[in-house]
């Protein structure tokens, strides 16, 4: 195989040609809205980020302070980062997806705004300075690599004093099952990381699902803290009703961190 980061790019390339969610751009009767400072946005799939989270860096009105920087970390598809463009943000998209970044695009070019646009591998050194940004933007997008603790230290790293991280997680749960219909039964064991179980990799093949990888919370919230960041508040979700009703465990964190 290529390189299962670049492989893994062209697997959502193939998504969002089929119409995957995750990379379907706002419209712009949303983008208007979020002008207006009504708007929300996701880092999981069900749960809005809570407005408090972006505490001090918007205002009562709902528009980013003048100046605020904001990267979003893997995070193509012209969902997030046009919203915060269009509350007064300063963006720069970065992720490895050419279909992602084209999404990212067309709204720019649609609603007439400059975004940077970076095509880069979120486990390689990231190409900023040091304490560039004040808001990094992350959902959920780390189950595409195998080791996720060079994205904390390079967020870190970037991030000004007083920055904050946002984070969608996946927390594991959903690689031990193949199938969501009651009765459920675990299907695989974990950790899940097709690079060293030859029968991960053969499904994933067969079924287009790209090389994903399972994540424990030490990893997940502990390599964040590891990296010097302090967690200042996290919530819960569910991938749809379904899941919820079919065994009501959620398979997702999400995380606000705090650079002090």
């Amino acid at each position: 195989m290529e390189n299962y980061r670049d492989f893994n790019a062209k697997t959502i390339d193939s998504w969002n040609s089929e119409g995957w969610e995750w990379g379907q751009a706002i419209s712009h009767e949303v983008f208007s809205a979020a002008q207006k400072g009504d708007w929300s946005i996701v880092l999981t799939p069900q749960t809005s980020v809570p407005m408090n989270w972006y505490f001090p860096f918007v205002d009562e009105t709902g528009h980013f302070r003048k100046g605020t920087k904001v990267l979003g970390l893997a995070s193509g598809g012209g969902q997030q980062m046009p919203i915060f463009v269009a509350a007064g943000a300063d963006c720069t998209i970065l992720d490895l997806s050419d279909s992602q970044l084209a999404s990212e695009k067309f709204v720019a070019e649609r609603e007439n705004y400059e975004i940077k646009i970076i095509k880069a591998d979120m486990t390689q050194p990231l190409p900023f300075e040091n304490e560039s940004f004040d808001i990094i933007v992350h959902p959920v997008s780390n189950c595409y690599i195998e080791n996720v603790q060079p994205v904390w230290q390079e967020a870190f790293r970037i991030l000004k004093k007083g920055g904050l991280l946002l984070s969608g997680l996946d927390n594991g749960f959903n690689y031990l099952f193949d199938e969501y219909e009651a009765p459920m039964t675990i299907q695989n064991v974990l950790p899940y990381n097709p690079l060293i179980n030859e029968n991960q990799m053969k499904k994933a093949l067969a079924e287009n699902d790209g090389v994903q990888f399972s994540h424990t919370f030490g990893e997940q919230i502990g390599g964040q803290l590891k990296a010097g960041f302090v967690m200042t508040d996290a919530f819960e979700d569910f991938y749809d009703d379904n899941s919820r009703k079919n065994h009501g465990f959620p398979e997702f964190w999400a995380t606000r961190a705090l650079k002090i």
